[in-house]
């Protein structure tokens, strides 16, 4: 458990503190430089594409021995100078596979963008609906002191009723406790 600590401790600093760092540098350098600009864009490209990969496959690779460690080491080899790993997995896989298929992820994305906000806005309407019925119905608790269905339920009951008005609710089952009725 110790051990693990540390080396998601060592994943956070030489993963994303130091490399951000680094970047922050970079960027707020007087002359900035594009090269290194390059590099840490490319770094922070293939980071993110490693998280949103691990997120996806977390549950099938996260039980697998010394996982944690090989992140670290990847990591490691993605911003050490001497290795160029960043240079090397953005130019020989992720550049190449991007550029064939951009046209389709791009089309994915706008398309998940879509259904992500038309399912926002439906969440939206019925949490404001409800909260709007339940808000009005705690307004009416509080003048008559009784609870009464809402406008829409009772238009489902009236229905089903033929029409016929609606029974009186009945007396509070509990007799004790918290939430008895006085009468």
């Amino acid at each position: 458990m110790l051990g693990e600590f540390i080396v998601n401790s060592l994943v956070l600093v030489l993963g994303y503190a130091y490399p951000a760092f680094e970047c922050f540098k970079c960027v707020e350098n007087n002359r900035v430089q594009i090269e290194e600009l390059r590099f840490w864009c490319q770094y922070w490209i293939v980071v993110g594409l490693v998280r949103v990969l691990e997120s996806v496959a977390d549950i099938f690779i996260s039980w697998i021995p010394m996982y944690s460690e090989v992140k670290l080491a990847l990591f490691i080899y993605l911003w050490y100078p001497k290795s160029k790993g960043t240079e090397y997995i953005y130019g020989a896989l992720l550049k190449p596979f991007v550029s064939e298929h951009e046209g389709e992820i791009e089309r994915s994305f706008m398309e998940f963008k879509g259904r992500a906000w038309e399912l926002v806005v439906y969440y939206w309407q019925n949490c404001t609906e409800l909260g709007q019925a339940k808000f009005f119905q705690m307004l009416d608790f509080l003048a008559t002191g009784r609870l009464t269905q809402s406008t829409s339920k009772q238009k489902d009951t009236d229905h089903r009723h033929g029409g016929a008005p609606l029974p009186p609710p009945a007396p509070a089952a509990t007799k004790s406790g918290p939430f008895r009725r006085h009468r």
